[in-house]
């Protein structure tokens, strides 16, 4: 299995604060934001490289990164970008990075500019036991306005997707997507049937409404702290909740 971070972004929204750094390489308490990801990712054992996926402009800042960093292999790929209007969008550099990869193998896709703090291992237990299916990283925030900022769904006793809104401006609940995803190796071509059909590759979350409206997709329910780095209000709550 490879885990792939989605770090191709230019941080439009935050660019008065980051200016020249990529997002996940912003410091969040004394360290880069992407650092909390990957150490996560450290202890599963059925992985054997992690894959950033950036673009032009900010692919040497990843490399040196890479360097610096220990454990599993950090393989950093370029989607060939240069400016926010060319971006690939995460679909498409999903899509991007499997084109270019020998053999279909298991993926785990995470955005790079989302800080958790729970366990990754119970998440990809619980996703292997599912497959063929997909398995995606969900999150009750609490929040019924919050929610039309992202993807809403319902799941039924077993844990499936059974509804899914993608930011909707009246929630039906609070249960969002997080940007985390299992994608077993048998589920990879389901992306070809999508780009086929849509050509919304900007956000993962279409392609994930996509899936469980054709697909079977299960939902796995993470608790504590969970931040999407978007704004500069998330930013620094964030900091403030990780600064220890």
């Amino acid at each position: 299995m490879k885990a792939l971070i989605l770090a191709a972004g230019y941080g439009t929204r935050l660019a008065s604060v980051i200016k020249d750094t990529p997002k996940p390489l912003i410091p969040v308490g004394d360290r880069p934001l992407i650092d909390y990801v990957v150490d996560k990712l450290q202890g599963i054992k059925a992985l054997d490289e992690i894959v950033v996926v950036s673009n032009n402009k900010f692919t040497p800042h990843f490399q040196e990164w890479a360097a610096s960093r220990r454990g599993l292999p950090i393989r950093v790929v370029n989607d060939g970008t240069n400016t926010p209007e060319e971006r690939l969008g995460s679909v498409g550099d999903m899509n991007f990075v499997w084109q270019k990869e020998a053999a279909p193998q298991d993926w785990m896709v995470i955005g790079g500019d989302n800080l958790f703090d729970g366990d990754l291992g119970p998440f990809v237990n619980f996703a292997a036991g599912k497959n063929p299916a997909v398995t995606i990283g969900i999150f009750d925030i609490h929040d019924i306005k919050a929610a039309t900022k992202f993807g809403v769904l319902g799941i039924d006793a077993g844990k499936k997707v059974v509804s899914f809104q993608e930011k909707p401006e009246k929630p039906a609940s609070s249960l969002i997507t997080m940007c985390l995803y299992y994608f077993p190796k048998a589920a990879l071509k389901y992306l070809q049937e999508y780009l086929k059909e849509s050509k919304a590759v900007d956000a993962a979350g279409s392609y994930i409404k996509w899936l469980s409206e054709k697909k079977t997709v299960y939902g796995f329910e993470f608790l504590g702290k969970w931040y999407d780095i978007g704004s500069i209000e998330s930013l620094e709550e964030a900091r403030r909740a990780f600064s220890k």
